[in-house]
């Protein structure tokens, strides 16, 4: 279900497969990102940012799966993995991102960079719609 819904950039659908308290772990940033509101907007905007976007494999443990994918980002080719952690009710509790090349992580960070106002303002607009 989560493989199509990003397939499709059906981001309403990942949204409702996150839990309130998911925490995001990124590829370029230090500091976790808490929340399902800020989780929401970085998974909107790097929709945007790659290009050609395909998972080649998954892998399931547990209440553990790992989403190997392939995309383009400012026209180079990026390898990484979604590593997912599954709650008791079935939502996603940890979405955590790691990418290949160096390079290409570096200009996903900085394309993700250049957008993060935007990712803030979405996200405190999400949650305090809520």
């Amino acid at each position: 279900m989560f493989r199509e819904a990003v397939e499709a950039k059906d981001i309403d659908a990942v949204d409702e497969m996150l839990a309130e308290d998911c925490v995001f772990l990124s590829p370029v940033a230090y500091t976790p990102y808490p929340g399902k509101a800020i989780t929401s907007a970085i998974l909107r905007t790097v929709v945007e940012v790659f290009e050609d976007f395909t998972y080649v494999r998954q892998l399931r443990d547990g209440d553990h799966e790992a989403y190997i994918f392939t995309a383009r980002v400012d026209g180079m080719e990026i390898t990484g993995c979604d590593f997912l952690t599954f709650n008791e009710e079935g939502k996603i509790s940890e979405f955590m991102v790691m990418t290949r090349p160096l390079k290409a992580s570096q200009a996903l960070a900085a394309a993700m960079g250049e957008r993060f106002p935007q990712i803030q303002a979405a996200a405190a607009a999400a949650a305090g719609g809520e």
